[in-house]
C-alpha cells in the first residue's frame, strides 16, 4: 500500500475511533494496557455466583466493551515487539536478580553474606571479525597487523579502522569465506547442554573440594543461580550469571564454613574448562567437540564494592528483553521455503540464517532443530532462567501486581466486593485476535504519549 494511502487510511480511522460511541471505555482500556502495541483481543463472559443460594451476583461480558473484545496486555519479553510490555518484563527480571543478592521478596536479608559471583561464559572465536576496542578512554584500531596474512581468498587479514560504537560492520568477519559459520550455529545451539554440563561439573568439584560425595554436598550445600542469555554483534551468545551458595535449606541458611568465595572461584573456573560437547559425525562435516571460549569473567558481587547489586540486576534484566534481532536478524521464525535474499537483514545474519538450514537439514543433526531456530541462528535456549530457590518467580511477581490492581479495582468501585469462600465463579473466554489498527494505534499513543511504530496487518485481529 503506498505510503499516501496508508496515512490517508490512519487518520480516517482516527476520525472513526474519536467520534465512535464507546470511545470512553475504549480509552479506558488503552490507558490500562500502559502502553502495549499489540494487546490481546479476548472474548467472553465471567459469572460471580452465590455457593448457597446458586443466585447470580454479578455478571461480566465483553458483548458491552467496544468492539465486543477486553483487550489485555501481550505481556512479551522482547523489545522489538512491545517496549512497554518488554519493560515490565525487564523490571520484574531486575527485582528477582535482585532479591536474590540483598533479600526481599520472600529472600531474608542475610543472603547478603552468601559467597556470590557474576559470572560470564564466553563462545570460542570462529575467525577474526570487526571489533570495537578501547583502552584508557582512546579507541584502538579493530585489527592492525604489521605482518597481516591474506587469506586464501585473497583478503588481507587486518583493519586499522577505529570503529564508532553504531558502526554497521562490527561482528562483520574479516572474511566472510574463512568465517566458520558451522561452528558458530552449532555453539549457539549446544550453548543449553554446555550450561546444564557446567552446573554438574561445578557441584561435583565443589564436592571435591569438600571432601564430600555428591550425595553428601547436599545435605551441606546448595549452588543458586540465575543466568541470562546476551548475542554478541558477530551472532554468538554469551552467558552471564549470578552464582550463589547457600546452605541446604536455600537462602535461607547459611552455606557451611568452608565454603567461601574464593572456593567458588576455582570451581567456576575448572567447571568452565573442562566440560565439552561432541557432536556426531554428519555427512561432509568436520568432527567437532564445541566448549566454552577461553575467556572467562569471574568477579565478586560486593554491596559497596566495583561490582553492585544494582548494577548486576541491572545488567541482566537488559539482556533479558533482547534476542537475535540485536545482531540484524528478524524477530519471527524463518521458513525453510522463503527466500533469504529478499529479507531486510546484513549479510553476515543471511549467512548465519542459510547455514541453520542447511545443517538442519542432514539427519545426524535433526535433534538440534537448527531450522527451527534459524531465526535465532541456532540458540534454542531460555534467555532468562534461575535455579528452584535463587528468589522469587516472575509468576509470583505478576500475581502481586494483580492482586494489587484488583483491589484497586474493589476500593474504587470498579469491582464488587464479594467473599471469596462463598463465591463461585464461572469464567469463558476466547482468543479474538490481537494488535490495533493504524488508526487505533495513533489514538493510542496520544493516550499513553508512547511513540508511534505502525505494525502490519495480522489475520484475526485489528493488525
Amino acid at each position: 500500500m503506498p505510503r499516501t494511502t496508508a496515512n490517508a487510511h490512519a487518520i480516517t480511522g482516527v476520525i472513526t475511533r474519536l467520534n465512535s460511541p464507546g470511545y470512553k471505555r475504549w480509552a479506558a482500556q488503552i490507558h490500562r494496557l500502559a502502553g502495549c502495541r499489540q494487546p490481546i483481543h479476548l472474548r467472553g463472559r465471567v459469572l460471580h455466583i452465590d455457593r448457597a443460594t446458586r443466585k447470580v451476583l454479578h455478571t461480566y461480558s465483553t458483548a458491552t466493551e467496544p468492539g465486543g473484545v477486553l483487550r489485555l496486555p501481550c505481556k512479551t519479553r522482547r523489545a522489538s515487539r512491545c517496549p512497554a510490555c518488554a519493560e515490565t518484563y525487564r523490571a520484574d527480571t531486575y527485582h528477582l536478580i535482585r532479591a536474590g543478592l540483598t533479600g526481599g521478596k520472600g529472600v531474608p536479608d542475610t543472603v547478603t553474606a552468601h559467597p556470590c559471583l557474576f559470572v560470564t561464559l564466553t563462545a570460542p572465536s570462529f575467525g577474526p571479525v570487526h571489533t570495537r576496542r578501547e583502552h584508557g578512554g582512546k579507541v584502538l584500531p579493530c585489527h592492525a597487523r604489521r605482518d597481516a596474512q591474506v587469506c586464501p581468498h585473497g583478503r588481507v587479514m587486518s583493519c586499522t579502522a577505529r570503529h564508532r560504537a553504531d558502526d554497521s560492520c562490527l561482528g562483520e568477519p574479516l572474511c566472510p569465506d574463512c568465517y566458520d559459520y558451522a561452528g558458530s550455529v552449532l555453539f549457539n545451539a549446544v550453548a543449553p547442554e554446555l550450561w546444564r554440563r557446567f552446573t554438574m561439573a561445578l557441584r561435583r568439584h565443589l564436592a571435591k573440594l569438600g571432601g564430600l560425595t555428591l550425595r553428601d554436598l547436599a545435605a551441606q550445600l546448595a549452588v543458586s543461580f540465575a543466568k541470562v542469555a546476551e548475542y554478541q554483534r558477530r551472532g554468538v551468545v554469551h552467558l552471564h550469571a549470578v552464582i550463589r551458595l547457600d546452605g541446604p535449606d536455600g537462602p535461607a541458611s547459611l552455606p557451611p564454613p568452608w565454603a567461601t568465595t574464593d572456593m567458588l572461584t576455582h570451581a567456576v573456573r575448572h567447571a568452565a574448562h573442562v566440560i565439552s560437547m561432541p557432536l556426531p559425525q554428519a555427512a561432509d562435516e568436520p568432527p567437532r567437540v564445541l566448549r566454552w571460549g577461553s575467556q572467562l569473567d569471574i568477579r565478586p558481587i560486593n554491596m559497596d564494592g566495583d561490582l553492585t547489586d544494582q548494577a548486576v540486576a541491572g545488567y541482566i534484566a537488559k539482556y533479558a528483553t533482547k534476542a537475535a534481532e540485536t545482531v540484524g536478524t528478524l524477530d519471527r521464525r524463518i521458513s525453510p521455503v522463503e527466500d533469504l535474499a529478499a529479507l531486510p537483514i546484513r549479510d553476515h545474519a543471511r549467512r548465519l540464517i542459510a547455514e541453520c538450514l542447511r545443517l538442519g537439514a542432514l539427519d545426524e543433526l535433526a535433534n538440534l532443530r537448527l531450522a527451527h531456530w534459524a531465526h535465532m541462528l541456532g540458540f534454542r535456549g531460555h534467555f532468562s532462567t534461575k535455579s528452584r530457590r535463587y528468589s522469587t518467580t516472575l509468576s509470583a511477581l505478576r500475581a502481586a501486581r494483580t492482586d494489587h490492581a484488583r483491589e484497586q479495582d474493589i476500593s474504587t468501585g470498579r469491582l464488587p466486593l464479594f467473599n471469596d469462600d462463598t463465591i463461585l465463579v464461572i469464567s469463558h473466554w476466547e482468543y479474538a485476535g490481537k494488535g490495533l489498527s493504524p488508526g487505533d494505534a495513533l489514538v493510542a499513543a496520544a493516550i499513553t504519549r508512547t511513540p508511534f511504530h505502525p505494525r502490519r496487518r495480522r489475520s484475526g485481529g485489528e493488525a
